[in-house]
């Protein structure tokens, strides 16, 4: 897999609700389909719900779901916190402060016995960790590969390259990007998508139609992941 490092790609998105979980899922999958042991990794959550005693937040328990082993709750989303709020102001609220050592600690323990682990952010490139860090300060100490999902709305142009632009500033490679139709396409959202084809410089990934219930398994057929198999 030649465009991966350290058998890492991050997958981070335009904005907040702009469908990173369920294209991180598909990503899952279709890795799978080419027999590549492919896990998920949720680093921070927040908003969640207590399941049999467990607080579990519904992305990490789609990544759990659609990982390719089946591993415990909290190795695919060690920090998780209740209230729906920025994950920094969640952390300082619980005191339980996110530090990125404890992030490599546990990123290390999933990536034992997987071929490729597939972490998601949250919200976009620039959310923060703590007061003085950033989602980004993690991912580009790392240089790892990044997959920007971009949600296909009004201002998603924008949106888009000045993502792309940010990850590329800081030391990263945007390796591909994806179009999700979060809302009903038409003709003017399908020019954005045709623009953002030829301005972008990642390459597209795939084009994902706008689905009311999308489900993982179905959507990865709609993503090319062979780019990443090449020798």
């Amino acid at each position: 897999m030649n465009q991966l490092n350290n058998s890492v790609l991050f997958v981070t998105g335009t904005d907040t609700e702009v469908g990173k979980t369920i294209i991180t899922s598909s990503l899952l999958k279709a890795f799978q389909a080419h027999n590549i042991m492919a896990d998920g990794f949720k680093p921070v959550a927040s908003g969640a719900q207590c399941v049999k005693g467990l607080w579990c937040n519904e992305d990490g328990l789609a990544l759990q779901a659609n990982s390719a082993r089946k591993l415990p709750y909290d190795w695919i989303n060690p920090n998780v916190f209740e209230p729906a709020i920025a994950p920094h102001i969640a952390a300082q609220q619980a005191g339980r402060p996110i530090s990125i050592d404890d992030l490599d600690e546990k990123l290390a323990r999933i990536s034992e016995g997987a071929e490729l682990v597939l972490i998601e952010g949250a919200g976009g490139w620039q959310v923060p960790l703590t007061e003085s860090t950033r989602f980004a300060d993690w991912v580009s100490g790392h240089r790892w590969p990044v997959v920007l999902v971009v949600g296909i709305r009004l201002g998603c142009i924008n949106h888009a390259l000045l993502s792309e632009e940010s990850i590329e500033r800081s030391g990263c490679q945007v390796v591909g990007w994806v179009a999700n139709h979060i809302i009903q396409s038409d003709e003017v959202l399908d020019d954005n998508v045709d623009y953002l084809k030829k301005n972008m410089s990642a390459p597209l990934l795939g084009v994902i139609p706008h689905q009311p219930n999308p489900q993982s398994d179905k959507l990865a057929d709609f993503l090319d992941v062979t780019s990443f198999l090449e020798d």
